[in-house]
Order: C-alpha cells, then structure tokens, then sequence
C-alpha cells in the first residue's frame, strides 16, 4: 500500500491547498493486462510527484493476498487480499486476457458490495467482465478492449456495451485497456484538481494530447486499412454489419452504386484479395475471438460468424489456423 507516496523529480505544479486523498484501490486478477494498470497507476504517482503532496493513495488487492501474474508473465505483488476498504475509495478490476475464467464468484460478490457500499467501481482494459458478474452493469454505459466486444456480447447479451475510450457512468468507471486507462485517469485528475495539473501530468507521461471518452478505440476502416475509396469502406462496414448473416455480393455492390466487377477490382486493388477471402477471412477472426473469450459450442460459433455449415467452418478454421475448432477449444482450455 502506498502510505504517502512522493518520487522525487525536477519539474514542479504548485498547489497551495493540500486536499483530502484519494484512495484507489487495484484489484488484480489473473492475466491482468500490466500496460492498463501501469498507465492508471502511473498518472497518480505522477500528480504526487509534481505537486509534492499526497493527493493519491493506492493499495493492490488480489482475492488471496498473493501476487498475480499478467499476461506478459510478469508476476505483480499484492499488498493485500480481499478486505474493507477505505469510504470514499475507488475500486479498480485490472483485467486482461481470458477474462471470462479470471474471476471468481467470491471476487465478483466483493465488487457487488463494494458499489452497493457507495464505492465507485470501475474495469481495466476487460475488467467489465467481473462487473458483469457482479451483476452491476444492467443500465449502465461501460466499456471494455475492442478485442473482447464481441464475445462480451455473445456472453451478456442483455448488455449494452460502448465502443468508447473510456465511459465514466456515475459510480462505474471503465477503460478500452492500454493507454486508455491514461485518458480516463486524467480526465479523474483534471476533475478534481484543474486543467494546470492534468495537463502537466499528461506532459510528463508523454501522451502528448488528452483522448476524450468519445474518442473511439479503434482508428477508422480507411486509415486502419490505409485506404481512401468510398465504396469500398462501405462495403467493409456492411460486411462486419451483416457477418452473421448470408451476404449477397451483388446486392451489396448494387446497394453502393457499383458493378460486382467493380466490386471485385476494387478488393484486389485495395486489399490483395478478393471479397470473398476477405469475408471469411473476416468471419475466421471473429470465430476466433469467439471461441477464445466464450464456451459457446463450434456449431453456434459457425452460425454466429455466417457459416451455413460446421463443416465448411471446421474446414476453412483448419486451413487458416493449423487446428479444427474443437482441438482449438480444448487447447484453450
């Protein structure tokens, strides 16, 4: 637990008041993602330092008391195991990969009481998913990492989930993971003590500009493809639109004004492929992501990514990722 925590360094924020601390609270879960929980805690320190006062306090929590492991392998320590917290405090859940088999029932009815307690509760890159299971969510504006979205979905699909940087609702607090978490720490910084302060904070992080929480996570099909053409982005929306669905290349083509041989000419151009690969390609990934994040069987995986048979899928999976579906599912497990 961090008691008062001051790094020294040059550069200097003065602040004449010295106001009551805040206390956060992280609570580590394993495969937790150590660059969301470094970029949250490091804003905090940061502030301490250029004010040289204590205006954070932080303690790490883990269900036992013992150190987790993030998914980089890098084991963190834990001051200390589940337990009462300060009033007032903010809790944290650092999550990560396979966030669906990171958290107990006994962490998840800890988060629960925490909130009902007046806390403020918030997730770390996919720590929505132990929110979710504290059954706090339901109404809610949240987010977790892009990666995570679609089987989050799949998995609670009463839930409306953000495609956000970061969403603040209240007393539930959450981050797309990675550098995100910055931007939401900031955003709690200059809230609370000025633009003056955040703004040096966000200087000394080198984050050069402060994301608002409407930023999206993901840059746009154009630049992320690196491509300009009109009706080939829309053609590339409809397809993640639609992928559950059987899609019609000519009627899409037709939709956006062009021929199918446009169509065609367009993908090769742009992409290297042809429509066709790119969307099962496309389908392939979401599959994917889906039978790693869910224990959804292969036979709703196919039918959920477009495939009108678990053959074909079983097929196409083999060939794209050396392995069938159900040998990937028992690998993953």
């Amino acid at each position: 637990m961090s008691d008062g925590l001051i790094p020294k360094g040059v550069a200097r924020v003065e602040m004449e008041d010295t106001p009551e601390p805040e206390h956060f609270v992280f609570l580590l879960v394993p495969n937790m993602s150590m660059l969301a929980f470094s970029a949250a805690i490091e804003p905090l320190r940061v502030a301490n330092q250029l004010t040289g006062k204590v205006l954070y306090r932080w303690t790490m929590m883990s269900e036992d008391g013992a150190s987790v492991r993030c998914s980089n392998g890098v084991e963190l320590g834990a001051d200390c195991a589940l337990g009462d917290t300060p009033a007032g405090s903010h809790i944290f859940v650092c999550s990560g990969v396979q966030p669906e088999l990171a958290t107990s029932q006994k962490v998840a009815d800890w988060v629960r009481f925490q909130w009902r307690s007046g806390r403020t509760v918030g997730g770390l890159c996919t720590g929505a998913y132990t929110l979710a299971r504290a059954g706090i969510l339901k109404g809610k504006s949240f987010t977790l990492h892009w990666e995570n979205q679609i089987p989050f979905r799949e998995t609670y699909p009463d839930l409306e989930v953000s495609e956000q940087l970061y969403v603040i609702d209240d007393r539930i607090m959450t981050s797309g993971g990675g550098a995100a978490a910055t931007d939401l720490f900031l955003k709690l910084i200059y809230e609370r003590h000025g633009p003056m302060l955040s703004q040096a904070v966000l200087n000394m992080c080198l984050h050069f500009v402060h994301r608002s929480d409407a930023d999206s996570q993901q840059s746009s099909k154009s630049a992320a493809l690196g491509i300009r053409n009109e009706k080939l982005i829309q053609i590339i929306t409809m397809f993640d639109d639609l992928l559950d669905q059987q899609i019609d290349l000519d009627e899409l083509a037709y939709k956006v004004g062009i021929s199918r041989r446009q169509l065609e000419r367009l993908f090769v151009r742009h992409i290297g492929k042809t429509p066709k690969r790119y969307l099962v390609d496309l389908r392939l990934q979401r599959a994917r992501a889906l039978m790693a994040e869910t224990d959804l069987p292969v036979s709703e995986v196919a039918a959920a990514c477009g495939f009108e048979t678990v053959s074909h899928f079983s097929k196409r999976f083999r060939e794209q990722f050396g392995m069938s579906p159900y040998s990937f599912s028992v690998a993953k497990s």
